[in-house]
């Protein structure tokens, strides 16, 4: 498949039942940093950062870069969604149908529980369904990562292999691509 034409970014805020997914914002910046250097969420994604560390290379307005969705609740940043190319050197590209853009995603621990992730994730999905269509999307997460792996399986996504990186095995899933509506 050939690289899709690149949308203007960020897109028009998405509004679901209960959040927003929007471009990050100056507001957003503590946030941020509260989700990096936390150790719930670091578990899967190789430990929580230091926060003197984080408090000096988080920018003003942090996140700005194509891909990356802030989910807000009443305005109020609570976790991310990425949309992100796959590096070509990293494992888990031997099915050519695993897709090229990673769904990843990330939300601070005193909003786990609430079906916020699964609301967030499903909206990006289908922005980048419209904005892309035909195109599979891929998830990789820690096999160990129990919630992540029943969130991506509600979410469509099916086992396509697993390996080992960062010294752990992950768990690589493909949904299927949406075709474009005529």
């Amino acid at each position: 498949m050939a690289e899709p034409v690149p949308v203007a970014w960020p897109p028009a805020p998405i509004r679901t039942e209960r959040l927003e997914l929007r471009g990050p914002e100056a507001g957003d910046r503590a946030a941020f940093i509260d989700l990096f250097a936390s150790p719930e969420v670091g578990t899967y994604i190789g430990g929580a950062r230091p926060r003197d560390e984080l408090e000096g290379a988080v920018p003003e307005v942090p996140g700005q870069r194509p891909g990356l969705f802030v989910a807000a609740l009443d305005g109020a940043m609570i976790g991310m969604i990425t949309l992100d190319r796959r590096d070509a050197g990293r494992p888990g590209h031997v099915r050519p149908d695993a897709g090229k853009v990673g769904l990843g995603y990330m939300f601070l621990p005193h909003v786990w529980g609430c079906g916020y992730a699964a609301e967030a994730c499903a909206a990006a999905l289908g922005w980048f369904a419209g904005a892309y269509p035909g195109e599979p999307v891929m998830l990789c997460t820690q096999s160990a990562n129990d919630r992540s792996m029943r969130l991506a399986a509600k979410l469509g996504f099916t086992e396509v292999e697993r390996f080992e990186e960062y010294g752990a095995e992950q768990w690589l899933a493909v949904r299927p691509s949406i075709p474009a509506s005529g």
